[in-house]
């Protein structure tokens, strides 16, 4: 397997456990459970911990992919800006959530600040993942397949955004 491969295989897990450990994490803070925050804030540490090998295998999965017809430099770009933010993002939270589990007397406050990085950095996260997509899924990129000739449209580098 090349970096592609794995860069693929790791790349749902920080969008995926981010969600979980949110939905986790929300659902103790507003009923009170320390134990579902604990769960929850754990969960956002494991998904800050598997998006650092997702993010290093990035630039290997650039390299083959790199001249595929298709995929232009701007699709490459604009999820490697993408990914680069939401990686950050959810690094930050990930301290929070450490701070949270390590400050007991604080939990609540630290948590509920967690909760709120966990949103944003899920929020970044998805819309790497959506330009991720775009890179090498062409029926998601716009316009949508013709229905006339039943062929997907010229790429274009100034496709939408999300």
């Amino acid at each position: 397997m090349n970096e592609a491969h794995w860069h693929l295989l790791l790349n749902h897990t920080p969008i995926l456990g981010t969600l979980f450990g949110l939905l986790v994490l929300a659902v103790g803070w507003f009923r009170q459970n320390t134990t579902e925050v604990r769960i929850g804030l754990i969960a956002i540490l494991v998904a800050a911990v598997l998006c650092v090998p997702t993010q290093l295998t990035g630039e290997g999965a650039v390299e083959i992919v790199k001249g595929l017809p298709g995929i232009t430099q701007a699709l490459l770009q604009k999820h490697e800006e993408a990914a680069e933010l939401g990686f950050w993002a959810l690094e930050g939270t990930a301290v929070l959530a450490l701070l949270a589990l390590l400050i007991p007397q604080r939990q609540r406050l630290l948590s509920g600040f967690t909760m709120a990085a966990t949103a944003v950095s899920f929020g970044l996260l998805v819309r790497a993942g959506y330009l991720g997509g775009k890179i090498s899924h062409p029926e998601i990129r716009s316009p949508a397949v013709s229905s006339a000739s039943g062929s997907l449209p010229p790429v274009t580098e100034a496709a939408d955004t999300l």
